[in-house]
């Protein structure tokens, strides 16, 4: 009879979060599937236990096929990230969907999620929201992922590490101006935490000064209710959306109108931008 897959929720910083529930199941399973070891293996020298452990982080998925069959033989498997719920922007996601798919018991012991925290003490709408987790690292598919959000109405949730945070609160005040609203947390349930509701464009200009420091949430004021898809993209990011049709087969003219909609910006206008742009990539030297 196979055994069951245990989703355990961790402290996000503050120990005394650590639920009777948890520390029981850690206690009670054969074996714990951990992010990290060495991080896991703290919280089970606070808990008193030695439990074996097997690491699944990302450049070690394969492992996940082990983990699998170990259960399916019988033996019961707490898996744990290093803070907060595991599979949520984490690698254990995919081991929770082969689980599923080989009809193996998955059960939740729920803990605290960084995310939801920060959402709670944002001081922003909480009634709905987007969770985007980490913006792409490469430069044009974080610009690409930005400018799909343009028109989103809902409070939108991000993670960044400190050394991300300044050229990120850049892209975000450059796609939907400095004046958005956005709630920085960071350190959550440490020592050093710290809840900040400002703008975008005081914190580009507080962290052009301030180191930035500890792992940060980041929850930004969606668009006002009269916003349109395109209605905060500038007249350059409405060209270069132009330029991809064109690439994509078509004509400028058909280009510049299409992206020109839900902008306040004439097609002719988006059209004249575009031309620069063709002749800057035919031509780096003119620009």
């Amino acid at each position: 009879m196979a055994g069951t897959l245990y989703i355990v929720g961790t402290p996000i910083g503050n120990l005394e979060d650590m639920s009777p529930r948890v520390a029981a199941t850690f206690g009670a399973a054969d074996f714990i599937a951990a992010e990290d070891t060495r991080v896991t293996m703290k919280l089970l020298n606070h808990l008193g236990l030695k439990k074996p452990m097997v690491s699944y982080y990302e450049h070690a998925l394969y492992k996940g096929e082990g983990i699998l069959r170990r259960i399916e033989a019988g033996e019961n498997c707490a898996l744990c990230s290093d803070a907060g719920m595991p599979c949520i922007s984490d690698p254990g996601e995919q081991i929770v969907k082969d689980a599923l798919a080989r009809g193996i018991p998955v059960v939740p012991v729920p803990g605290a999620s960084a995310c939801v925290t920060a959402l709670a003490v944002s001081g922003q709408d909480t009634s709905r929201w987007v969770f985007e987790g980490f913006l792409p690292v490469a430069r044009r598919q974080k610009k690409e992922r930005l400018a799909e959000l343009g028109g989103e109405k809902r409070t939108i949730l991000f993670y960044e590490a400190p050394h991300k945070l300044r050229a990120t609160l850049a892209d975000l005040a450059e796609a939907f101006g400095p004046e958005r609203s956005i709630t920085l947390c960071r350190e959550l349930t440490k020592l050093h935490e710290e809840i900040w509701k400002t703008t975008l464009g005081e914190a580009c200009q507080h962290y052009a000064q301030a180191e930035p420091r500890g792992e940060y949430v980041l929850v930004m004021a969606g668009a006002p209710a009269d916003a349109g898809p395109g209605s905060r993209l500038t007249l350059e990011q409405a060209a270069a959306l132009a330029l991809d049709l064109v690439k994509q087969g078509r004509s400028p003219s058909a280009a510049a109108k299409e992206a020109c909609q839900g902008t306040p910006y004439a097609k002719s206008e988006v059209y004249r931008q575009l031309l620069a742009l063709q002749q800057a990539d035919e031509d780096p030297s003119s620009i």
